[in-house]
């Protein structure tokens, strides 16, 4: 897998903002079968970054409704990256 097939978007919210600037991690949302080692490879390849730390998660697709027409969101992983002190990701 390509470095670029990994990482498919980064995930901004009020909540990862802060941990930007107070705690140096990032939030990116990944290939489903993609694993830990390979994360850190493709942000250290894709950023020019040193990574400490990867925790992984895999957030539900929730139950959606639009009138009678019932659906449900999307599954996907979503990875919160740590980076070595002084590394930074301009994402914006």
């Amino acid at each position: 897998m390509q470095p670029r097939d990994i990482i498919l978007r980064p995930r901004i919210s009020e909540k990862g903002s802060a941990h930007m600037e107070l705690r140096n991690q990032y939030s990116f949302e990944v290939a489903r079968g993609a694993n830990k080692i390979e994360i850190r490879k493709a942000i250290e390849t894709i950023f020019d970054v040193k990574v400490t730390q990867v925790q992984t998660m895999n957030v539900k697709g929730k139950a959606r409704r639009i009138g009678w027409i019932r659906g449900r969101t999307p599954a996907w992983r979503k990875a919160i990256v740590r980076l070595a002190e002084g590394n930074r990701i301009d994402l914006f």
